[in-house]
């Protein structure tokens, strides 16, 4: 297998980036959407996000398997300082570092802009099933982030009610690593 490649998301990118995420709506509670959006929709989101953020793609032989975004952590000025982190991968990518090599190309790029804080919005099985598991979870505990809360049953998706838990690490250079 060769070696995976990072890069900005351009915009010709989002039909791509788009049938990643497709598979989680349709097939997973790891996102919380019922409907996949509109390849228009999902291009306005990829415009705004890339406007003030990091929108990477992991390319392997040409293709895109897989994407982080950063965005912003509440939306009010304060939290200038913190950023909410998403990544998908394609189901066969998954295990060959590809998660983790995003995220550290993502990291170094946020802390260059001053960003100290980041978080993660994951999904949480009260137990584990088809739709949902702690991978997600295991993933970002790898990766240097705690679980800092959970908001209990609050999303219900394909009959079943999941947790929401946020995950944070801190990346300032003010010695809050």
């Amino acid at each position: 297998m060769d070696q995976v490649q990072i890069r900005s998301a351009e915009a010709r990118d989002a039909a791509d980036i788009l049938a990643v995420y497709s598979y989680y709506v349709e097939h997973t509670a790891i996102s919380f959407e019922y409907d996949t959006p509109t390849l228009a929709e999902f291009q306005e989101r990829m415009e705004r996000t890339l406007a003030k953020y990091p929108y990477l793609v992991a390319v392997r032989d040409g293709n895109i398997v897989g994407y982080s975004y950063a965005g912003p952590f509440v939306g009010r000025a304060a939290y200038d300082w913190s950023a909410e982190l998403t990544i998908y991968l394609k189901q066969e990518e998954t295990g060959h570092g590809t998660g983790r090599k995003l995220y550290e190309v993502m990291e170094k790029k946020l802390a260059g802009m001053g960003i100290t804080n980041l978080y993660a919005c994951i999904g949480d099985p009260l137990v584990e099933d088809e739709y949902l598991t702690h991978n997600s979870e295991k993933f970002h505990a790898r990766m240097g982030f705690v679980k800092v809360g959970t908001f209990h049953k609050c999303g219900r998706k394909f009959g079943r009610w999941y947790n929401m838990i946020w995950m944070e690490k801190l990346i300032g250079a003010d010695g809050r690593s």
